[in-house]
């Protein structure tokens, strides 16, 4: 497998290129459309995933929208593919941030003649911005190790979830490439397996040193003594510090926190929710229940089963040791109004 050989998505040629990740790890398969409609289908369907990589989807979405749109049209069109984009998901903040300056950007520009080449390119700037934060977020992270380091992380954060080279898998291969970091234990992460299909998958890619494991093996693992951090990514979090994550995060929190382990969430600052003061305020996502009850589309359990399937989970911003951002690492207790 060839270092690094990847992307997660790009723009080229006016059209909107994306890597089918729920094809991952077997199937490396790229689509290329200029449907704003499609995007929307992919972020649904998680072929698109991660939250700053679905704001930064959604921004190109709504350029496209408005390619080869007569101008009496465009307000219709504009409106449609920011509520199309806008159902999406509910839980991650990147994504409606991104929607609110495509529409600021809108509003200033919809009688202008260039109004597609202006939206795209506010679009570019917001993928730009998130390159830089990863970037930065990897070199912040740098300060929470104390020496070389076992990490434990959870769902996938890496290039397959951001514009960049990822926030919390950002800051381990950072912390890698200056010889930090020992070895890696991914969760599988249930229901969809994030860990074991994707995280797994850029682990290799970047040649650092990994096993993966059932989300329910954290806590011997911890127990003998072979986790020395914890470091997971964020979906939204609130002005006290609460994060909602990927489901599982709340408990490998509470398990940390018995073995006096350091979990750190790594995030930009697009992903706090400045609206809302508490994890409470957050709105989780609730999955079909056919993403427990099968396995690439085969039942593994009755039809008739119902089944409790967050998409997410909010841990209290007390469990968290430091808030890796782009601007420095932020600890408790927090508070990021500013």
């Amino acid at each position: 497998m060839k270092k690094n050989n990847y992307f997660a998505f790009e723009f080229r040629d006016d059209k909107f290129i994306f890597l089918d990740q729920t094809k991952l790890p077997l199937n490396e398969l790229y689509v290329e459309t200029e449907s704003y409609d499609r995007i929307a289908e992919a972020i649904e369907r998680l072929e698109i995933r991660g939250a700053p990589a679905i704001g930064i989807a959604a921004a190109y979405a709504i350029a496209l929208s408005l390619k080869n749109i007569k101008p009496s049209e465009s307000e219709d069109r504009f409106n449609k593919a920011v509520e199309r984009l806008g159902r999406t998901r509910p839980t991650a903040v990147n994504l409606f941030r991104s929607i609110e300056e495509m529409k600021d950007v809108f509003s200033k520009n919809k009688n202008s003649a260039e109004l597609y080449s202006i939206l795209l390119n506010k679009a570019k700037e917001i993928h730009r911005q998130d390159i830089d934060y990863c970037r930065r977020i990897g070199e912040n992270g740098l300060g929470i190790f104390a020496r070389k380091s076992n990490i434990l992380t959870h769902c996938n954060t890496g290039k397959l979830a951001t514009g960049g080279d990822g926030t919390a898998f950002n800051v381990i291969k950072t912390g890698f490439e200056k010889g930090l970091v020992n070895f890696v234990y991914a969760d599988e992460t249930r229901p969809l397996l994030q860990g074991l299909r994707l995280t797994a998958f850029e682990l290799e890619k970047n040649g650092i040193p990994f096993a993966v494991q059932s989300d329910s093996s954290a806590a011997s693992l911890m127990k003998e003594g072979k986790v020395d951090l914890v470091v997971v990514g964020a979906d939204r979090i609130a002005l006290n510090g609460d994060t909602a994550n990927k489901i599982g995060t709340y408990s490998l929190a509470i398990i940390a926190f018995h073995h006096n382990i350091p979990f750190y969430v790594a995030a930009p600052t697009t992903t706090i929710d400045r609206k809302i003061a508490t994890g409470d305020e957050i709105k989780i996502e609730h999955r079909s229940k056919n993403e427990i009850t099968t396995i690439n589309s085969t039942l593994v359990a009755p039809d008739t089963y119902e089944a409790f399937s967050p998409a997410f989970d909010v841990t209290p911003a007390h469990l968290i040791t430091g808030i890796i951002t782009e601007e420095r690492v932020y600890f408790f207790p927090y508070n990021f109004i500013q």
